[in-house]
This record gives C-alpha cells, sequence and structure tokens, in this order.
C-alpha cells in the first residue's frame, strides 16, 4: 500500500555532518487514526476540505529535532575519568592495565564502608590514592587524618592515636583527642600500619572491632563513626609469620586488599607521570626531550613515583631559563644513581658482615641527610621507627 502524498512532508533541520539535514516524517498509525477521529468529531462545521489537509500537514511536522547539545553533553564523571586510554583515579593518572585494574576496584570501594588496605613499595602513591579513596567516598565532607605509624615515637603513639586526658602522664598539661576522635564522621588513614608498636596493637584491634576509644588515663569510652584505610609497604603475612604483627588485627585490615604495582612494572605510565609532575613542580610547558624519555625507561627505579619526582625536581633546577625542552644530561639525580649503583657493585664486599655494610649505610646517609631522620629514613627505604631500633642497635 502506497502512502499517500498528504501524510508525508519534508523538514529541515540542522545537522552534525553539514549545514542542513533533510528527514521525511511520516505519520505513525496512531497518529492517523488521532486526525480521523478530528475530522469526524468537526464534520458538523462542514470545515473547507483545505483547512483539513492544513491540519493534517501541520500534524504531520509537529515533531521538532532535540537539541544538538543534548546529542554531545558529556556524561558525568565516574570515580575515575576516562581520556581514551589514560585514567585518572584522584590525582593518579595511568595508561597500563595493571593501574586501571586498580582503578576499578577503588571504585568500588570508595563507595563502602569497608576497611581498604593499600599494599606496594615505598614510593608507589599508597597515600595519594588513600586520599582519593576519601574523597570518592560518602565521606568526603568529613575530615581525613593521616596517622604515620613509623613517624610517631613509640612511647607516644597510644596517646596519638586514642587520645589523653590531662594529667594522664608527666607532661599532659591538657586533654587531647587522638587521631580516630579528630577523624570522626571521616576518614582514619593509617600510613606504615606495620610498623605501629606490637604493644599497641590489642588497643587498635578493639577500637576497630568496637568503634570506641579510650584516652590514656581516661574511664569513659568514646564512640567514634570513621571508615579506616591503611598502607604497608611491607609483607603483613610474613610479619604474622615472624611474630611482629598480630594475626587477628591482620585480618581485621585484610578486608579489602589492594596491591599496587612499582613503576619498573607500569612504564606506559612514565610519560603521564612524567608530565603530571612537571605541572606539580610549576613547570606544565616543559616538555621531555626522546633520549631524556629513554633514560627514565632505563632506570629500575627502586623508590617508585617519589624517586620519580625527586629526578624531575632536581633536573628542572638545570633547565636554563626560557627553554622548552629538558634534555637527558638534566637527569643529573638519575646519573649520580647509576654511578652510585656501579660504585657499590665495584666495592670489595665480599666476606664482609651484613650488619657491618648496613650500619655503615645507615652512617652515610645520616650524614648525607644532615642529620634529617625522615629523609634519611626515605632514602634507605625504611620507616622512621625501623631507622630508630636500628641506631640503637648500632649505637648511631
Amino acid at each position: 500500500m502506497g502512502i499517500a502524498q498528504s501524510e508525508v512532508s519534508t523538514f529541515t533541520a540542522p545537522g552534525p555532518e553539514r549545514g542542513l539535514k533533510t528527514m521525511h516524517v511520516v505519520s505513525t498509525a496512531e497518529s492517523q487514526r488521532t486526525i480521523r477521529a478530528a475530522e469526524v468529531a468537526h464534520a458538523n462545521e462542514a470545515e473547507p476540505q483545505s483547512a483539513i489537509k492544513g491540519k493534517r500537514a501541520a500534524r504531520a511536522v509537529s515533531w521538532t529535532a532535540p537539541p544538538l547539545v543534548e546529542l554531545t553533553k558529556p556524561a558525568p564523571l565516574r570515580a575515575h575519568t576516562h581520556l581514551g586510554a589514560i585514567r585518572q583515579f584522584g590525582r593518579v593518572v595511568a595508561r597500563s592495565a595493571p593501574m586501571h585494574e586498580v582503578f576499578e576496584v577503588l571504585e568500588r570501594f570508595a563507595q563502602t564502608e569497608v576497611t581498604v588496605t593499600l599494599c606496594g613499595e615505598t614510593g608507589v602513591g599508597k597515600d595519594i590514592l588513600a586520599h582519593a579513596l576519601h574523597e570518592r567516598s560518602a565521606r568526603a565532607d568529613g575530615p581525613l587524618v593521616v596517622f604515620d605509624c613509623g613517624a610517631v615515637a613509640a612511647n607516644l603513639a597510644e596517646s596519638e592515636l586514642l587520645g589523653h586526658e590531662r594529667g594522664a602522664f608527666t607532661g599532659a598539661v591538657s586533654a587531647h583527642a587522638g587521631a580516630f576522635e579528630r577523624a570522626h564522621g571521616g576518614t582514619l588513614f593509617l600510613d606504615e600500619v606495620a610498623e605501629l608498636p606490637l604493644d599497641l596493637q590489642p588497643r587498635l584491634l578493639r577500637a576497630l572491632e568496637s568503634r570506641r576509644v579510650r584516652r590514656v588515663g581516661g574511664r569513659v569510652d568514646r564512640r567514634v563513626d570513621v571508615r579506616v584505610v591503611a598502607a604497608t609497604n611491607r609483607d603483613l603475612r610474613a610479619d604474622v609469620s615472624a611474630g611482629r604483627f598480630r594475626e587477628d588485627l591482620f585480618f581485621r585490615l585484610a578486608v579489602a586488599v589492594v596491591s599496587l604495582p612499582p613503576l619498573r612494572k607500569r612504564l606506559d605510565d612514565l610519560p603521564q607521570l612524567v608530565y603530571s609532575l612537571l605541572a606539580d613542580l610549576g613547570q606544565p610547558d616543559l616538555r621531555v626531550s626522546d633520549a631524556a624519555f629513554t633514560a627514565l625507561r632505563a632506570h629500575a627505579w627502586p623508590g617508585n613515583v617519589r624517586e620519580l619526582k625527586n629526578v624531575l625536581a632536581c633536573a628542572i633546577a638545570f633547565v636554563e631559563p626560557g627553554a622548552a625542552v629538558l634534555e637527558q644530561k638534566q637527569l643529573r639525580l638519575l646519573t649520580e644513581s647509576r654511578a652510585d649503583t656501579s660504585n657499590l657493585d665495584g666495592l670489595p664486599l665480599a666476606g664482609q658482615a651484613l650488619e657491618r655494610i648496613e650500619r655503615a649505610a645507615i652512617r652515610q646517609t645520616l650524614a648525607q641527610a644532615e642529620g634529617n631522620k625522615m629523609y634519611a629514613a626515605r632514602a634507605l627505604g625504611i620507616a622512621v621507627s625501623t631507622l630508630y631500633e636500628k641506631l640503637k642497635k648500632y649505637g648511631l
């Protein structure tokens, strides 16, 4: 059956490919029934046929094209942003498949209240991802409190974590809210949780299970509403086997464990990381030469992203004012690191006691760091509390 001429109209609307786009609009069966009903209802009015045809034509072209902006409007940002093959979670950008998997897992955990433990080598970005996890959660408007278990002296760890009352010990001239209380309504990030003193671990376990804390010298249990994120660069299972970490606390923290790959296993991310770090360092327009990238790819990166940032920060200092490209020769910290490695390989270390080598390494690193124990611990790849133990052990 053909289509009556009066049931087909031509409509011209803007098209995305060219200036105008011609479309044929055909009235549906429902539209035809509506038109016929209207004709019967108004038959006694004896309207001229030309008027009826005009109404039918008007009904046929009453459709209007949706605004083009609705067709091209981007979807709302999810917990990570897809930019082609590049994704971003918080401040972390990545192209590699291992990091994409990490982003997917963290996106799911961000919407829950489960305890998340981030595992990975020193410098992989555990702290940055912990911040992003908080920002993507329902607690984003609440506080994010960081408690570095390796940076607090053992005799102060309990007070800093749980708080203390006035007069609880010498020097406690006023009451002090601990990290758990300060994080009420938000997130508590336990960085380097494996460094927490063994005698304090039962109290942490109790706080995690009951969500109640009792200040040092206090008699009242205080209820706290916190989401806990932990991080460690150690193998917690091995620490449990060695008696350095409580098994019950391990199982309480191992609800959702996310392992972060080291930089040497995600070199596909190097260009994005380099330019992101250069922007953070105040050089968003600085380009990197191919030779410089080749040198960066050849490095083992034992310090991971933190080491990469230090290398770039040092290199920027040697870029001439007005220069647009960072060259390989300006990666001096990278060159010195390689030279140190080759010299170390050539040293007569065979037969030397490991403790003697470790003692010398700690002493030299402290001297290079001008006595700054935080910097020395980072350079050695250990926690500050571990460094203090070794300083006591070796009498340094």
